[in-house]
């Protein structure tokens, strides 16, 4: 069996799994979880793992695979899978499903995924952990619109190799700031309140608004989400259910200091559907 590898550093979330189970308890307990796809942030657990917890936490608890749409890649790449027979979580061992990963080959052109990148491996603990008997199906959308077709081909798939499926859509908001090359509004409060009311709340209201292209433009036009096809690729797979997107919670790594820093970043944790 051939299987992927951890490349994030001990930093990025926690490996011991009692610690893990331990941070992500008070999310177990959560009333009736019943969404089929969210929204989560995918930085170290320190800044954004209480607001992906609360996303993943919210999924319906039934299911066969877990998809999880990691990004980081422009328009024009191809969608990028992971072509391993599984992956080593803190857990253990998480298989990943070919029979479904085969069934979205035929409906999408895929490259392997050969590259270290965060926005899936940072949350496959919690996965695992919320889903110990479920597969995965590792996968990375471009910033295109051709990420919303290929949403609504993942549903496709599944229904063609008879599973149910859940889907994470992996994407931080607003990375403002000296570290990010990007701080139009300068720095301390305004800068913040720019970034929370005004940068970020555009592209959260394009996604609770379902508007894909608007969730493309803003990403685009306002640098506010890194990973615009990870989002495109839910809201295709959610297509136009009647449900809509529910914001669970928004928040930025300044709250984890004391004082406003020079940079941070925006998270959101998003019900789709």
């Amino acid at each position: 069996m051939k299987l992927r590898e951890s490349c994030l550093s001990s930093g990025w979330y926690p490996r011991d799994g009692e610690k893990i189970k331990d941070f992500l308890l008070p999310f177990a307990t959560a009333a009736a979880p019943s969404a089929k796809a969210v929204v989560a942030p995918h930085a170290g657990w320190y800044y954004s793992g209480a607001v992906a917890a609360k996303a993943v936490s919210s999924l319906a608890r039934e299911a066969d695979t877990v998809v999880i749409i990691g990004g980081h890649l422009p328009g024009g790449i191809p969608v990028l899978s992971a072509e391993e027979d599984g992956v080593k979580t803190p857990f253990g061992i998480m298989k990943i499903d070919e029979k479904l990963r085969l069934e979205f080959y035929k409906q999408v052109e895929c490259a392997s995924d050969r590259y270290e990148d965060n926005t899936v491996e940072v949350l496959l603990p919690m996965v695992h952990y919320f889903f110990p008997e479920a597969e995965l199906l590792w996968l990375r959308f471009p910033s295109e619109i051709s990420s919303f077709e290929a949403g609504k081909m993942l549903n496709k798939a599944a229904l063609n190799a008879g599973r149910r499926i859940l889907v994470i859509s992996s994407t931080d908001l607003t990375h403002y700031g000296r570290n990010y090359g990007f701080c139009p509004k300068g720095y301390g409060r305004d800068a913040l309140d720019w970034v929370e009311k005004i940068n970020d709340a555009a592209f959260i209201n394009a996604i609770l608004e379902k508007k894909a292209e608007l969730v493309l433009e803003r990403a685009e036009k306002d640098r506010s989400a890194c990973s615009a096809g990870a989002v495109l690729g839910g809201l295709g797979f959610i297509g136009s259910q009647e449900q809509s997107p529910k914001l669970l919670e928004y928040r930025t790594s300044a709250g984890a200091e004391s004082e406003i820093p020079d940079s941070f970043v925006g998270y959101a944790a998003i019900l789709l559907g």
